[in-house]
């Protein structure tokens, strides 16, 4: 039997799974991420807990097909970073480094790209080549597959849906240093944002703390002020994934982050402004909720050594 390792490279944990040559998980685990002086020890930890691992299961290095990495920052196809923020990271070398901590074959990819491949591959994209992966939480992230592929772009930020320009008359500076950007809308900063500016008396979240949940909540019992902030949520995000969808024709869309707990409302309303955006080719496309949550990134990394 043959193994892989997929690594998951957060901000504040490293997620860590080891997997079976088939796909199968057989455990997974966590350590810290240790940011400090610009991120040095990142790799090293990642390096000595990967060696733990193959000692408790009595591994060798030629059990090993190679180790996935997904890291929170553009990653070109040579395995590259030129900076992650939240990593400390400026110019890492990210592949040669680990493969000369590990002695395995190491293949690196952005997260959110990384977590795509994982959800074509075990979770809300099962059955499909092609998929666009829209990640919503504090932000928006992005990834896009193609015939099993991802597409990294030339300086490995392909799939940054989330700094599409939306809105052309936007006053307010995104984190990105752009205006008008989709994260500033459909992520749930973004619904909080929006849903904060009017609340009327009587609203569902006039007595509330107004969240995402709360806004998707409220639209869920009818409330017409929340339903009218979903339906601003989902026109932004709707078009954004037509614009897309015009680029790279997907099979379909799997939605994820912590905003797709919403469910079905959030799939409807996004899916009804996708179709009333696109032309008559790419009408119709599936539209799935992300499953693998946490894990998306480690199946990713995995997948990404498995058929590279």
């Amino acid at each position: 039997m043959k193994y892989c390792f997929g690594v998951d490279i957060g901000g504040t944990t490293v997620k860590m799974g080891l997997f079976e040559a088939t796909g199968t998980i057989l455990e997974k685990w966590e350590i810290k991420t240790h940011t400090e002086e610009e991120g040095k020890a990142i790799l090293p930890d990642v390096a000595a807990s990967l060696k733990e691992k193959k000692a408790e299961h009595d591994l060798a290095d030629a059990d090993i097909i190679g180790v996935g990495v997904g890291v929170p920052a553009p990653v070109t196809e040579e395995g590259i970073v030129f900076g992650s923020a939240n990593l400390g990271w400026k110019y890492k070398e990210v592949k040669k480094e680990l493969e000369e901590l590990t002695g395995l074959d190491v293949e690196v990819g952005n997260d959110a790209n990384v977590a795509a491949l994982g959800e074509m591959w075990k979770g809300g994209g099962r059955g499909y080549d092609s998929i666009v992966m829209v990640t919503l939480g504090t932000g928006v992230g992005g990834g896009v597959i193609l015939q099993g592929k991802i597409l990294t772009g030339c300086k490995g930020a392909g799939g940054e849906i989330g700094h599409m320009k939306v809105n052309m008359d936007e006053t307010r500076v995104c984190g990105c240093g752009n205006k008008g950007c989709l994260e500033q809308y459909a992520s749930a900063t973004g619904i909080v944002n929006m849903a904060k500016e009017n609340v009327p008396e009587g609203s569902y979240l006039a007595d509330k703390k107004v969240t995402a949940k709360a806004v998707f909540d409220g639209a869920k019992e009818g409330d017409a002020y929340c339903m009218k902030v979903v339906e601003k949520f989902g026109r932004y995000l709707g078009v954004a994934l037509s614009n897309v969808a015009h680029v790279v024709d997907p099979e379909a869309f799997v939605i994820g982050g912590g905003v797709s707990a919403a469910g079905q409302i959030l799939l409807d309303v996004v899916e009804k402004y996708y179709n009333e955006n696109s032309m008559f080719a790419l009408k119709n496309k599936s539209f799935h909720l992300a499953e693998l949550g946490n894990d998306a990134g480690i199946y990713g990394a995995v997948r990404m050594v498995l058929f590279k």
